[in-house]
Order: structure tokens, then sequence, then C-alpha cells
């Protein structure tokens, strides 16, 4: 007789929260937040933090971050933690509004600086001749 359930309750809330094409990728950050090792939530917390934001792999080498496995777009890494902390909110059983308070102990990212538009040429009548160019044919 097979099983009822393939997967942890945690795992089928993941799936069930994360059920379209799109949202695939972060069905599995969900995932790796029920199984995370952490016996506490915050230690739960702590391990998506690790999971979604690039950090150096090697210890005082900060290009080694590009190697590190995480999202990497300042985005896709704030989707992977609140991915991972709704899997944690499972596994611990938290409330929802709980884990909707949760933000990632990280620096918001600098916004861009605004760009500045290169200023408009005047407008020119086309009927008259631009002063610049003489009226006359060579």
């Amino acid at each position: 007789m097979l099983p009822p359930l393939w997967a942890s309750p945690c795992g089928n809330q993941c799936t069930h929260k994360y059920a379209t094409l799109m949202q695939i990728p972060w069905r599995v950050f969900c995932k790796k937040g029920c199984d995370a090792d952490g016996e506490t939530w915050e230690e739960c917390l702590s391990e998506c933090e690790e999971i979604c934001y690039k950090d150096p792999v090697l210890k005082d080498q900060k290009w080694s971050a590009y190697i590190d496995r995480s999202p990497g777009a300042a985005n896709y890494s704030e989707e992977c933690f609140h991915a991972c902390v709704a899997g944690c909110g499972f596994k611990f059983e938290m409330c929802q509004e709980k884990v909707d308070q949760v933000r990632p102990n990280r620096p918001l990212p600098p916004k861009p600086p605004p760009v500045e538009k290169p200023p408009k040429p005047p407008v020119t009548n086309p009927d008259e001749p631009a002063e610049d160019v003489p009226s006359t044919s060579a």
C-alpha cells in the first residue's frame, strides 16, 4: 500500500502556496526552509539568509561571492528569502502575520542614481532656414 503523503506536510504546504509554473523556483526555496537544519525559528531564518544572499565563499575574498549559488539579483534574493521564510513558518507552525513581518537582516540595496536626461535641442520652424545654414545655394 502506498503512503497517502509522498512529501512532508510542510513540503505539501509549499507546493500549494507556490503552485504555478512561474513559482517553481520559490517552491524550491520554500522547501529548503522546511528542510533547514535549524532547531529554532531564529536559526531557520538565519539559514534562509545564508541560502538566499550572495556572500563570499572564501574568507576575505570578495570575488568569491560570484561562485555562491544564491539567486544573485537583489529582487530575486528577497523573493527567495520570503519563500524560504514561508517554509520555516510551515515547519514551526507560525501564524501567517508573523511570517509576513519577517525582513532580512541585510542592508537594502542602494537606489540607482537618477538618470539625467540630455537637454532638448531648441525647436525650429521647418519653413524658416536655420541660422547656421546659408540661404543661397552654391
